[in-house]
């Protein structure tokens, strides 16, 4: 049986770090690579970070309506 990850977040970079959010709450950095991969596991808080530039963009996007 496989445990969802806590938190799914899309990459535009097969690289990054992760310190776990939360400011003094989170976790020592750690930088991740996916290599041939598009995906990588955080070691300390299990997020996901999937690489799809789309999905990122989306996210990074203002929500129609929205105030900029």
């Amino acid at each position: 049986m496989t445990t969802a990850a806590p938190e799914t977040i899309y990459v535009d970079t097969k690289r990054l770090s992760c310190d776990g959010g939360g400011g003094a709450l989170g976790h020592p950095r750690v930088y991740l690579e996916m290599g041939g991969d598009d995906r990588v596991e955080c070691p300390y808080c299990d997020r996901l970070y999937i690489y799809d530039p789309k999905k990122s963009a989306e996210a990074k996007a203002p929500a129609a309506g929205s105030a900029a």
